[in-house]
């Protein structure tokens, strides 16, 4: 079974899967899906695309925002297996390819296990190929700025940072957001809930994630989903003034 599925609005369904999200969007027969999860929650994938009454087959594009091991998770199935085509960035795809991600490392996370969260995360993660580099046999560049002729129709937006293509999709006829990790709402190590940034230490540039918040403000917006924590009602403008506070103080 899939982890809890929310419909934020017509035809846009955030998934939570172990300790992350990914989105399902539809149009009418046809589906894209934007980040996949850890390797080890293909079976949720799957699940997800099954319980909204859909096969895998429906699929026509796969969408990630960045290569880290817990987006990615999903996608070489839909590549090798699917035929379905993959999307990032260029930079973000070169990562997926060669499996170097931009990502903290081992010893980023142990050094701070001291952090009463951190071991029972670790723990989680660990059970779903958290310490895995999945690499993706083929993966085709974004093009930032207009609609993907994919259903959906998202426009990817650049907030590079968190890593060096980080990709963010903006669902103007929907009125959504998804910020990926350029913003979270919440996360196991975060004892705070609403917009917030990673820690620094999840990220590649941590100020220049900081100064990429800029790309998202001011889209026209009313609900935000992120790859980490719950979906978040509210202006792209807030969630930033909001993330940039916190981060400040």
């Amino acid at each position: 079974m899939s982890g809890s599925i929310d419909e934020v609005t017509k035809d846009v369904f955030v998934v939570r899967g172990t300790a992350v999200n990914w989105v399902i969007l539809r149009e009418g027969d046809a589906l894209t899906l934007v980040d996949g999860g850890f390797p080890g929650d293909l079976k949720k994938v799957l699940s997800s695309i099954e319980e909204i009454g859909h096969s895998p087959s429906d699929v026509q594009a796969v969408l990630g925002t960045h290569a880290h091991v817990d987006h990615v998770g999903a996608f070489d199935y839909f590549a090798s297996e699917l035929g379905v085509p993959v999307y990032m960035s260029a930079i973000d795809a070169y990562h997926a390819q060669t499996g170097d991600f931009e990502q903290a490392t081992p010893f980023d996370l142990v050094k701070r296990i001291l952090n009463p969260r951190m071991l029972p995360w670790l723990l989680s993660i660990s059970t779903v190929g958290g310490a895995s580099h999945p690499t993706l046999s083929a993966v085709r560049s974004l093009d930032m700025g207009k609609a993907l002729d994919v259903p959906g129709r998202p426009v990817p937006v650049s907030c590079s940072g968190h890593s060096s293509g980080h990709t963010a999709f903006h669902l103007p006829g929907a009125g959504v957001l998804l910020a990926g990790d350029a913003l979270a709402t919440g996360h196991p190590l975060s004892p705070l809930n609403g917009p917030q940034l990673l820690p620094d230490y999840f990220a590649a540039n941590p100020d220049e994630a900081v100064r990429e918040l800029d790309n998202l403000a001011g889209l026209a917006a009313d609900i935000l989903v992120c790859g980490h924590g719950e979906p978040w009602k509210g202006t792209p403008t807030e969630a930033v003034d909001l993330a940039r506070s916190l981060h400040e103080a």
